[in-house]
Parts: C-alpha cells; structure tokens; sequence
C-alpha cells in the first residue's frame, strides 16, 4: 500500500508533537518510512539527529555524555537502549489528520550529527548542515542519471548509516523519488520487495550482499539501476552482476566524515570522478578533501591516486597498507586475490600478532575464509600462485561466518577476536 505525502506530512507533524523539549533525537527506528519520519519531525522540531555507527550500551553512554537531554525514537517493542524511549505511534485513521503544509527549511540548520570512531575510542561527531546534504545527494542523482525522472529506492542498507541516509532517505526527501521502508537481508527478499515496487526502481546496496545474490541464483526481477558502496567492487563482480540481472551498476565513494564525494560505472573505468567543487590536495603524505558540500576540510583514510583535476584511483585504505620484508602490498588486493579463488564464498585478510609466537611483534598478515567445499592447503595453494609468498596469510582460518557489520564492513578487531578464538580452541589451519 503506497504512502502518499499528505499522509507522510500528517505523520512527521503526529510525532514532532511526541519529542518533548530536548534539542538532540536518537532515531533508532529500523523501518525506513518511520526512520524517515522521525528526521523529518526532528527537522521541523529544529533538533539534531544523532546517528551513532552502533547502539552499544557503551556508546550510548558516550552519546549521552555528548548530548544529556538525548531521547530515543523507537518503532521495536523491545528496544533496550538505556535513553528515555519515545514509541512510534501507530497508524492513524484515515482522514483523521487535517492537511499539514510542506515545511520549509532553512539550508543552513544542522540536520544530522554522525560519529566516527576516535583513535581514543570516543566517538567523533560530525554535524551535517540540510543544505550541504541536500545538495550532495542532488549531485548524486545526476550521476547515477535519475535527475528529471522519479524512480523507486530499495535498500539493503540501513538508513542510520552514512551510505543508507544518503542514499535511500535523502536521495528521496530531496529529489521526489519515493523510498521503500524494508530493509531486505537475504536473497529471496531482496527480489520479492524489488518485485513489489513499481519500475522504474534501483537497489542500493553492497558489494557483500550483491555477492550472496549471484551465488544463491536467485532470480531478480528488472532494476534499471544498481548502486553500490562500503567497499569497491572487483572488476569481476560488477561485470557479473550488470551481466546477470541485465542493469547498469555504479558505485559510490565517501566517508561519513565527508558524505558521497565521487562515483564510477566500475565495467567503464577504474576512475572516480568527483562531485563538483570538491577537491583533493595531498599534505605531508596524505589526501585531503574539501569544497562542495564537504562541512570542513577532512583528512580521508584512503590511499588516492590523482589521474586529472576531477579524476582518482583508489588504492585502499592507508591503514591497509602491508610492509613485509620489504615488500608492499593493501590488505584490499589480498582480498581481491582471495575471493576470486573458486569455492572462496567470502574471505578477508587482516592485520595479526599472534603474542604467543617466537616472532611476535613481527609484521604479518591472517585470514579467515568461509569455503565449505575446500580444505586450507587447497585455499593456500591457490593464493601461491596469485600473490607473493611473504603475504600468505599465518595463521588461515576456515570459519563459517565473518563478523561483517550490517552494511557489510569488517571491523579489523573484530577479525581479529575472531582468530584470537581459534587459535585458543585449536582451530588453526
């Protein structure tokens, strides 16, 4: 059943009514339209969204240490953030609400905080002005050629993350397309909410859950576009996934420091091209970005190769970078090599200092593969012939998970715990 905006506007003015005095909402609602919602109430209640990476009871003490009047806006029943807890409400009866004007609202008035994590473990906000958001995503529909036409957004992304709040909340609010509240998971109901929304219509989605796609055979209905972020895609997945369900694919690069910067149709080119008036400086042997829609000039954490005024290629993230015995490679073309072996359903190399071994302290590289079909010398044998032997991965761990985030990341940590508890059981390959 569609939503039209005289009922999102009847809504978003039901729970404006609800956030009581406070000036900083935690909009933790995991269905999309409600999520929606509740930014658009915060926006004309003139208080601050805070999206959090995660809703950790450790960072939620730190959320409050931040902004001690925060409250929570919850659609779960059984939320448990420790936050003063606003319920969404229910349905209204229809035509119960008189009609509520389009609010208008100043580009300049702070719209969202997001958080990185800080070297100190303390989460770092960064306020996002409506304007500069607005504008960014605006771009983004010129890229991905959805301007002068309106399109229906699936996404398998949720909308608190960066990539998500673009580009299936703000890409709708600000350029007329409509959004899907689900947020599909698995590969039967990815195809059964796109079947369910009108054409045209994209997926906004990851390189991890376009991968569980084309592996499980599913047959997708026609998308006139696919998205991706969180990670760059191989050559070969974009080939494949263009190929197999008929589409054009293009993939999003940025930060949640600095929001969407760039794109690039990966089947055409290697290179990113930037969003009109950002640019890219190098200092002291890092890549800075700013203008545009960028707030403040951001140190990036990735290493960029300028190829034109506009253009880049992406060679990983700097705190990728491996240096064993003199020789260099990126944990991100490790794991290239690593996924393209046959059988490899998913796989990731990490950073790793075993302190139980003669040579701790020592640089080297593990890995944790899930490849039910294959043994560990088979995995091993295969990466000998497509990677220098001072790269193989000590220990190698067939496991039958990785603990990816729901946008599909890998927290190096957590990888880490993941080996950590391996090696203490014995399972050690």
């Amino acid at each position: 059943m569609p939503i039209l905006a005289t009922q999102f506007l009847a809504d978003l003015t039901r729970v404006a009514q609800l956030l009581g005095a406070g000036a900083h909402v935690l909009n933790a609602c995991a269905d999309r339209y409600h999520f929606t919602v509740g930014l658009a109430a915060s926006l004309v209640s003139g208080k601050l969204s805070l999206l959090p990476s995660t809703h950790t009871p450790e960072v939620i003490r730190q959320l409050t240490a931040f902004a001690p009047d925060v409250i929570c806006l919850t659609d779960e029943v059984d939320c448990d953030i420790d936050l003063p807890r606003v319920p969404f409400p229910g349905a209204a009866a229809a035509g119960s609400a008189s009609p509520a004007p389009v609010p208008a609202i100043d580009t300049a008035q702070l719209a969202a905080c997001v958080f990185t994590s800080g070297s100190t473990g303390t989460p770092v906000p960064h306020r996002k002005s409506w304007g500069r958001l607005i504008a960014c995503v605006r771009e983004e529909a010129n890229r991905l050629g959805l301007s002068g036409s309106t399109c229906a957004i699936v996404a398998t992304v949720p909308p608190q993350h960066m990539y998500g709040f673009e580009s299936s909340v703000l890409l709708a609010l600000g350029c007329g397309h409509a959004l899907c509240a689900e947020r599909p998971f698995y590969p039967a109901d990815i195809a059964a909410v796109l079947c369910a929304v009108p054409r045209p219509r994209i997926l906004v989605s990851t390189p991890i859950h376009l991968r569980a796609l084309l592996e499980s055979g599913t047959a997708l209905p026609p998308a006139d576009l696919i998205v991706s972020s969180t990670a760059p895609l191989t050559p070969q997945l974009a080939a494949e996934v263009e190929q197999r369900f008929n589409t054009r694919l293009l993939e999003i690069y940025g930060s949640t420091e600095t929001g969407q910067i760039s794109a690039r149709r990966p089947t055409h080119t290697p290179e990113w091209r930037l969003w009109p008036g950002v640019t890219l400086s190098v200092r002291d042997g890092e890549t800075w970005a700013q203008g545009g829609h960028i707030e403040q000039p951001t140190r990036l954490c990735d290493v960029l190769e300028m190829t034109g005024e506009e253009t880049f290629l992406l060679h990983g993230r700097v705190a990728d970078l491996v240096n064993i015995a003199g020789k260099r490679s990126s944990l991100a073309y490790l794991n290239q090599q690593l996924n393209c072996i046959p059988g490899v359903l998913d796989g990731a190399f990490f950073h790793f200092d075993d302190s139980r071994a003669s040579h701790a302290g020592v640089a080297r590289v593990a890995a944790c593969v899930v490849a039910p079909q294959l043994d560990a010398a088979r995995v091993v044998q295969e990466l000998r012939r497509r990677i220098d032997p001072a790269f193989l991965p000590r220990p190698l761990l067939l496991v039958a998970r990785l603990p990816r985030t729901s946008t599909g990341k890998l927290p190096q940590e957590a990888l880490r715990s993941l080996a950590a508890a391996h090696l203490q059981s014995g399972g050690i390959a």
